[in-house]
C-alpha cells in the first residue's frame, strides 16, 4: 500500500510550489490542524461539490465569535437540501457556497448523506436553532446585531422578542426591504442604513438563493465582520413559525412537520429535491466507489488530509499563488475534494489561486461531477 509523501515548498516568481506526491515508504509530515479552542479540527466533506465545515453548533458558535473578532468581511451561510439541489443548476450560487467562509449544515438528511460518503458530520447546525444561542451569545459579548429581511411585522416582532429575552443585546437596527427580485432592488439605501448602525453580526432573511447572492455582492462593501443568510429564522425569532417537536428534529423529520403546516407550498418542492439529491448523491457515491476501486497509485483521501497539517499552514500563509502537483493522485474523495476547494477559498481571499498540475484523467472524472472543475483554477488557466 502506498503512502503519502509531501515534498517541501520551493518559492520562486511570487508562486508557493506546493508538491503533493505519492511514494512507497514514504510519510506525511505535520500535525493535524487545531481549531481555536485546541481540539484538532475535523475534516470538512464536499456534498454534491459544496465543502461542509465538521462542526458542531458550538464549534461554530466559537467560529463565528473568532470572525466578529477579527473584523474582517467574512459571510456564513447554512445549506439544506434545496439549497444543493438549487446550486447544481446555478453556477453563481454553486461558486458562493463553495466560497463562504464557514459552510454549516441545515439538514439531517446532510448528515446521513456524510456518512455515506465516509466522513461523517458531527450533528445538523440548523440556522433556526443556531439563531436563538447567537443572539445569547452577542448579548453576552457585546456584539452589536442587525436584522434585515421577511416581512415588516415579522421583523418587528422579532426586534421586540429579542429585546424582550435579552435587554443587554446590543441591537442596533432592523429593517424589511420592500418585496423585489434581486436587480430591482434600492442596494444603495439598505448599505446606507446598515452602514451606519455598524453591526458585528447582520442577519439576512431573504430567502435562498436571493439572500446568498446579496451578501456575496456586497458583505466586503458593507464591512460587517459577519453575514448569516439564515433565510426564515427572523420568523421564528419573531414566533411567527413554530418548529417541530424535539424527537422529530433529532430524528430527523422536521421536514414532514413543515410540510404538514404548509403542504400546498412545499410539497413540489420537497418531491423534487428528493429526486433530483438522491439521484445526484447516488451518482457521487458511485463515482467515488468506482474511482476507489481503481485508485493507482494512490489516494488524496480522508486518511491523507487527516496527516497534512504542514500543507494546511503552508497554504493559509501562502504569499502567492499555490500549485498543487495531483501527478501521483489516483482517487481523490469527498474530503479530498472539499480540502481543495477550501483551499481555493482561502488564496482566494489574499488574492491567490490554486494551480492544480498534472491531474490525471480518473481524478478529473471524479471532480466533473461534483462542479469542481468550474471551481478550481487548472494549471492550463493560470497560464493564461
Amino acid at each position: 500500500m502506498p503512502h503519502n509523501r509531501l515534498a517541501p515548498s520551493r518559492y520562486f516568481t511570487g508562486m508557493s510550489i506546493l508538491t503533493l506526491s505519492l511514494g512507497a515508504g514514504a510519510r506525511a509530515p505535520g500535525r493535524p490542524v487545531h481549531s481555536s479552542s485546541g481540539a484538532p479540527r475535523r475534516c470538512p466533506v464536499s456534498i454534491l461539490g459544496v465543502p461542509f465545515d465538521a462542526v458542531t453548533a458550538d464549534e461554530a458558535l466559537v467560529r463565528i465569535a473568532d470572525m466578529v473578532d477579527a473584523g474582517e468581511p467574512r459571510y456564513v451561510v447554512t445549506p439544506n437540501v434545496d439549497f444543493l439541489v438549487q446550486s447544481r443548476l446555478d453556477p453563481e450560487l454553486h461558486r458562493i457556497l463553495c466560497e463562504a467562509d464557514l459552510v454549516l449544515c441545515d439538514g439531517q438528511p446532510l448528515v446521513w448523506a456524510s456518512r455515506w460518503l465516509g466522513n461523517p458530520l458531527p450533528e445538523r447546525v440548523a440556522g433556526a436553532d443556531l439563531a436563538p444561542r447567537l443572539m445569547a451569545q452577542a448579548a453576552r459579548r457585546g456584539h452589536r446585531v442587525f436584522l434585515l429581511g421577511a416581512s415588516p411585522e415579522a421583523n418587528e416582532a422579532a426586534t421586540r422578542r429579542l429585546r424582550e429575552l435579552h435587554p443587554s443585546l446590543r441591537l442596533v437596527g432592523h429593517f424589511s426591504p420592500p418585496y423585489a427580485p434581486l436587480a430591482r432592488m434600492d442596494h444603495g439605501a439598505i448599505i446606507r442604513r446598515v452602514r451606519a448602525a455598524q453591526p458585528d453580526l447582520l442577519i439576512v432573511g431573504f430567502g435562498c438563493p436571493k439572500q446568498e447572492k446579496w451578501i456575496a455582492r456586497f458583505h466586503r462593501e458593507l464591512g460587517v465582520p459577519v453575514c448569516l443568510g439564515m433565510g426564515g429564522t427572523i420568523d421564528f425569532l419573531a414566533g411567527r413559525l413554530s418548529r417541530a417537536p424535539r424527537w422529530m428534529r433529532r430524528a430527523g423529520l422536521e421536514w414532514s412537520y413543515r410540510l404538514l403546516l404548509e403542504p400546498r407550498r412545499l410539497f413540489r418542492r420537497y418531491a423534487t429535491d428528493l429526486h433530483s439529491f438522491g439521484a445526484a448523491l447516488l451518482a457521487q457515491w458511485w463515482h467515488l466507489r468506482r474511482g476507489a476501486a481503481r485508485a493507482t497509485p494512490g489516494a488524496f483521501d480522508r486518511t491523507t488530509v487527516e496527516r497534512l497539517g504542514g500543507l494546511w499552514r503552508e497554504i493559509e500563509a501562502a504569499e502567492g499563488d499555490c500549485r498543487v502537483d495531483l501527478s501521483g493522485v489516483g482517487f481523490i474523495d469527498a474530503t479530498g475534494a472539499a480540502v481543495l476547494t477550501v483551499w481555493h477559498r482561502l488564496l482566494r481571499r489574499r488574492g491567490h489561486r490554486l494551480v492544480l498540475a498534472g491531474p490525471r484523467e480518473q481524478v478529473e472524472r471524479l471532480l466533473r461531477p461534483l462542479g469542481l472543475d468550474d471551481v478550481l483554477v487548472g494549471e492550463r488557466e493560470a497560464a493564461r
